[in-house]
């Protein structure tokens, strides 16, 4: 009896799959495109091209203005530091009243940091003595002591910007060990000017 009364259910739902489907597919035409869509260009759906820094040749201070001095170096030090470091990449200043390819902006300013460094203090424990072979025994151990100290850096900041948008072209900062001598500053100064343009321009 129960056998039949599976068959029959069986039966009775095949019969429903092969029935007519209610739902009944339509596709519609797309509507028109707006007027102005044939003379819109989107940016934002094409990547940007790579920025040709090779055409870049002349730079000037942006907004005319040397870089800002500070009570541990003047203006003349970082401006000085920075120019001979775009003059190591075939970039020269513009000092008439000609377009510039690119403007420059630079500030120097004094940061501390901590450190931390571990010192290992070994020391022989256990106990030592010999065998009868003369051997010697003992156990040698190692302490660590992490000491923090702060370190006063020179932090400079070097801006590059296409003189012709406005857009920023290069960006980086770098740093180095506060000197207290003049001479050594200026050289902490170029130092640092060094490392920030060290990557320029990208390859």
């Amino acid at each position: 009896m129960k056998a039949h009364c599976g068959l029959l259910l069986f039966c009775l739902g095949l019969a429903a799959c092969q029935g007519s489907n209610p739902y009944v597919a339509q596709s519609r035409p797309l509507p028109p495109a707006p007027p102005q869509a044939a003379n819109t260009f989107d940016r934002s759906a094409y990547p940007a091209p790579p920025r040709d820094y090779g055409r870049y040749r002349s730079w000037a201070w942006l907004n005319g203005q040397l870089p800002p001095g500070t009570a541990w170096a003047d203006s003349a030090q970082v401006a000085e530091a920075v120019s001979n470091a775009l003059d190591q990449r075939g970039l020269r200043p513009l000092h008439d009243n000609r377009p510039a390819d690119l403007l420059v902006s630079a500030n120097l300013r004094l940061e501390t940091r901590l450190r931390q460094v571990q010192d290992d203090y070994g020391y022989y424990g256990g106990y030592s003595g010999y065998d009868r072979y003369g051997r010697g025994y003992g156990m040698y151990n190692s302490v660590p002591i992490v000491r923090t100290y702060q370190e006063q850096v020179v932090v400079v900041q070097v801006d590059l910007f296409d003189a012709g948008s406005g857009q920023p072209v290069w960006s980086a900062s770098a740093e180095t060990a506060d000197k207290g001598s003049p001479i050594d500053r200026t050289d902490a100064i170029r130092e640092a000017v060094e490392k920030a343009m060290s990557a320029y321009p990208p390859s």
